[in-house]
């Protein structure tokens, strides 16, 4: 197994899917009128923030803080993308892939 993919950075991917879960349903609670999707996106935080939790006992704060933020920005941008039809601009997804690139090149240096 490469020191890339190790188990901290499988719960690193999996808190950033939570997060992403989480914008996701923040969304359709309309600024919590919809009590239900508001409550389910702050549990699903609190799930994220549990499994980065178990990520940081074998791994550096900023590469697994990092790498959760590159991954939840890019989730949520073609979240809202397929489910609410938000759209960025180039320059938007420029910034996003600028962020994907830095965070590789700190888990690596």
């Amino acid at each position: 197994m490469s020191t890339f993919f190790t188990a901290a950075f499988g719960f690193v991917v999996l808190a950033a899917l939570l997060d992403i879960a989480a914008n996701m349903a923040l969304t359709q609670s309309h600024g919590f009128t919809r009590k239900r999707w508001g409550f389910s996106a702050i549990f699903l935080v609190l799930a994220a923030f549990t499994l980065l939790a178990q990520a940081v006992k074998t791994m550096d704060l900023a590469i697994a803080y990092a790498s959760w933020g590159a991954i939840g920005i890019l989730g949520t941008a073609l979240g809202g993308y397929v489910f609410f039809k938000q759209k960025l601009k180039p320059i938007g997804w420029l910034g996003i892939f600028t962020v994907i690139a830095a965070v590789i090149v700190m888990k690596t240096a």
